[in-house]
């Protein structure tokens, strides 16, 4: 009976130690408990790709199923891909006039928004993957996104790295500068501003739309991403010319584009797990299409008689000059544009000069 008194006893002391008494412990717990689980959320996510498409609209689902697993359920989210709820290419306004609390897509959509959103998602002769997520975590970069996005109640957030793209597949050779001239291609962002520089026409459409634009003859060329999702479109059917490397995009960040309101509704730790859920699928995704690309494009060489190119070296010289060009004149133009291009290029700059005395120099001796 001493004995039972006793550790009682210290059981009742250790709770006054620590400022609670095992009432309030009791209290504290249910308070907890009921904090935790009296709300749930549940929120709709529009995509700018096909439903459940490899690599882009897995990468979706996954950032939905994440989103739900590591809640533990308080939040679920449901996809919807391209044209379901809304058009692929109206996701950014369905979050901003919360018709949906997340879509998933890619920035340079949205250049008739904010110009400067085509900086957050590939710039020619830009930033590789890693280097773009070096930029964006480490270098102002994501502090620069936010901002952009602000006026639309938008919070955005990298979810997804294609890597350094394809240049895309042609209905004839390109051989000089020449064959661009009047040359009607599917491409989006800054690259079609550098392509119509250079007398190119550039074409914008949904992913969904590109084979029988291309089949068609509605546009002579398109890019679309690399290997792995151009061989699930069939484009090896609709163009034999398959060009490299992919200039325009040398590492295309995909988005998670976030309702602010929608999230500032959250707990801090549900927007925690909204925001790492965004990272662990752009980590995920460029390690996907790193490993995939290799067999894909040995399918379409090998088993479909694709002829792969590579782009003439003085056109890719002309290109880059042009690129520049264009890039100076598009931050002349706006305030925050040439706040993100001078921030972006200062960081290229300094990456390079690492990256030639490390990645590069490695690529070489390997």
């Amino acid at each position: 009976m001493k004995r039972r008194d006793f550790i009682k006893a210290l059981g009742a002391g250790a709770l006054v130690s620590t400022g609670l008494t095992a009432c309030d412990s009791k209290d504290a717990a249910e308070q907890s408990s009921v904090k935790h689980d009296a709300r749930k959320w549940r929120w709709k996510m529009v995509t700018t790709w096909p439903m459940n498409f490899p690599g882009l609209g897995t990468g979706a689902n996954l950032l939905a199923r994440l989103i739900t697993e590591m809640s533990g359920g308080r939040i679920t989210v449901k996809v919807y891909g391209a044209g379901e709820l809304v058009p692929a290419l109206e996701a950014f306004d369905a979050v901003a006039n919360r018709v949906v609390e997340l879509a998933h897509g890619a920035a340079y959509y949205w250049r008739g928004k904010a110009e400067s959103s085509q900086f957050f998602a590939a710039v020619p002769f830009g930033m590789n993957g890693q280097e773009m997520n070096a930029w964006l975590y480490y270098g102002g970069g994501n502090e620069l996104w936010r901002e952009v996005y602000e006026p639309f109640g938008i919070v955005p957030a990298a979810c997804g790295n294609s890597g350094v793209q394809m240049g895309g597949w042609f209905n004839r050779e390109i051989n000089s500068l020449d064959d661009l001239n009047g040359l009607k291609m599917r491409i989006p962002g800054l690259g079609a501003a550098v392509l119509h520089r250079a007398g190119g026409l550039p074409v914008t459409l949904p992913g969904g739309e590109i084979f029988t634009a291309l089949q068609t003859g509605a546009i002579d060329a398109t890019e679309w991403v690399g290997p792995y999702n151009d061989l699930a479109f069939g484009l090896h059917k609709a163009a034999k010319y398959y060009y490299y490397p992919g200039w325009h995009e040398p590492g295309s960040v995909l988005e998670a584009i976030i309702s602010k309101a929608a999230l500032d509704e959250l707990p801090p730790d549900l927007q925690s797990i909204v925001l790492n859920a965004c990272r662990v699928v752009n980590e995920d995704m460029l390690a996907e299409y790193t490993a995939r690309n290799h067999a894909a494009l040995n399918t379409l060489v090998n088993e479909h008689g694709v002829q792969l190119r590579r782009f003439p070296q003085q056109v890719m010289d002309r290109m880059k000059v042009l690129a520049l060009q264009v890039l100076d004149e598009i931050a002349a133009r706006d305030r925050m544009t040439a706040r993100v291009y001078a921030s972006y290029r200062e960081f290229q700059q300094q990456v390079k000069a690492w990256h030639d005395v490390s990645e590069r120099a490695y690529y070489d001796m390997r």
